[in-house]
């Protein structure tokens, strides 16, 4: 699928912002099963200071500074982008999940994408023996790892209550686990969080979702706004794969990567420090529409 992408991220301040410094994780970039065609990031005001780079796990950083007042900021991305994931392997066929955390701790590499980055705990997942108790219900002895995954995020997607006003950004995996509700953020951490704790390798994607489903489809939910997902080591040859526990399905083709990491912290799109005694507030509208032949 090739896609036309357009995320305006506005930020409006009750009073003047002097200084800022931020990291924008705004714009895609060339992964396994997507390549760019395109790409722009629009900033207003403009910044004193940019410059764009990559971090460790391969993710582009736009670094801007504001050495001057202003009352708002708007943020335009613009990407042409070609998906085309690779076709899932028999789940039946895939390694026992046994297997997989054997191997994720036996991995010489200790590259990006090397399942030891993200089997430990991380800045805002830690290890929760009661998520984990949960996640491993889909793990009775000797289940393919791809199987059990997928269960997992079925039952999230089925005992979890999508709620944007249950959560907010600083909420931890265990809080959300509590209520049983949250947004895609914290479905993704508590996935991410009971995995970790069997010793399962796993990752936090942020992305985009197709705005728009194909007929006969139902919508995906937060597709208006950047999305997040988990990406799962399913052994040395069927590698990552993608599973959204919010809406219950794996990730294909109507999933976009933006950036990825060991949770929010590593992938949040916009993240930094500004300067205010005021409140702020924040505006996203996301457009994923597919392009015609």
């Amino acid at each position: 699928m090739l896609y036309d992408i357009r995320q305006v991220t506005h930020y409006s301040y009750a009073l003047p912002v002097p200084f800022a410094r931020q990291a924008l994780r705004l714009l895609p970039v060339d992964r396994p099963g997507q390549r760019v065609i395109a790409s722009d990031l629009s900033i207003r005001p403009a910044p004193t200071e940019r410059d764009d780079a990559f971090d460790f796990f391969g993710n582009r950083i736009t670094t801007v500074a504001f050495a001057f007042p202003h009352d708002e900021l708007r943020l335009e991305t613009r990407a042409r982008v070609l998906v085309d994931t690779p076709a899932l392997p028999e789940a039946a066929s895939t390694p026992r999940f046994e297997t997989v955390r054997r191997l994720a701790l036996t991995e010489p590499d200790l590259g990006p994408r090397s399942p030891v980055q993200f089997l430990f705990p991380s800045r805002l997942i830690a290890i929760n023996t009661e998520i984990g108790e949960y996640a491993a219900a889909s793990f009775p002895e000797g289940r393919p790892v791809l199987e059990g995954a997928f269960d997992l995020t079925r039952r999230i997607k089925d005992e979890f209550r999508y709620d944007s006003e249950a959560t907010d950004v600083t909420t931890l995996p265990a809080e959300a686990f509590e209520q049983r509700a949250g947004v895609c953020q914290d479905f993704a951490h508590i996935m991410i969080a009971g995995l970790r704790t069997m010793g399962l390798p796993a990752a936090y994607v942020s992305g985009f979702l197709r705005t728009e489903p194909p007929p006969g489809r139902p919508r995906l939910e937060g597709a208006d706004a950047t999305h997040a997902w988990v990406a799962v080591w399913c052994g040395r040859d069927a590698g990552w794969i993608g599973f959204d526990p919010t809406n219950g399905v794996i990730a294909e083709n109507d999933h976009l990567v933006l950036a990825i990491g060991r949770d929010y912290a590593d992938a949040a799109p916009v993240d930094g420090v500004i300067v205010t005694s005021g409140d702020h507030t924040l505006d996203v509208a996301v457009d994923v529409v597919p392009v015609e032949s």
